[in-house]
């Protein structure tokens, strides 16, 4: 028998969660957890990410027009919880957790070096579809760890323990 489903936004489980990075015009850096993000084209190469507007980074974002895709590896499991449960608003949370940046090669924004994979996007279109706001960011430049680059110049994800819930 088949039981009924009534909490809808439990309706799609969006893969993977990721860390989303971001500068304000004054140079704060900050970074959050995201978990609705996605490819969303491959020619030009983009990637979409939904962000709540009262979160402190949306307007960081929404203000330079860019943001980083950090993945995140089982390890960081720790930092992801605590960039998800508390605000920049408060804190440098970054700074707290002695989290490594960088610095983006086309975009202002920190890279963040624990993470295996950080992609830089330029926002190209957004869409407010309820609770979030969904940036569409044309990929300018990916960073991945050396030993996960595959003879081709792909990222060879199964290299990579991605967090789990």
């Amino acid at each position: 028998m088949e039981k009924k489903v009534t909490n809808y936004a439990s309706c799609l489980n969006s893969m993977p969660n990721i860390l989303v990075s971001c500068r304000d015009k004054e140079g704060h850096d900050n970074a959050l957890a995201v978990g609705y993000a996605c490819n969303c084209s491959y020619d030009p190469p983009m990637v979409m990410v939904g962000i709540v507007p009262s979160r402190y980074s949306y307007h960081m974002i929404k203000e330079t027009g860019v943001f980083v895709v950090n993945l995140v590896s089982e390890e960081l499991k720790k930092e992801y919880e605590y960039l998800g449960s508390h605000s920049g608003r408060d804190e440098d949370k970054l700074k707290k957790l002695g989290m490594k940046k960088g610095e983006g090669v086309k975009v202002n924004a920190p890279i963040l070096l624990d993470c295996p994979v950080s992609i830089e996007c330029t926002i190209v279109d957004s869409i407010k579809t309820g609770s979030h706001e969904m940036f569409v960011g044309k990929v300018e430049y990916i960073h991945a760890k050396e030993e996960l680059i595959d003879e081709y110049g792909s990222v060879d994800y199964s290299k990579i323990n991605f967090i789990k819930f």
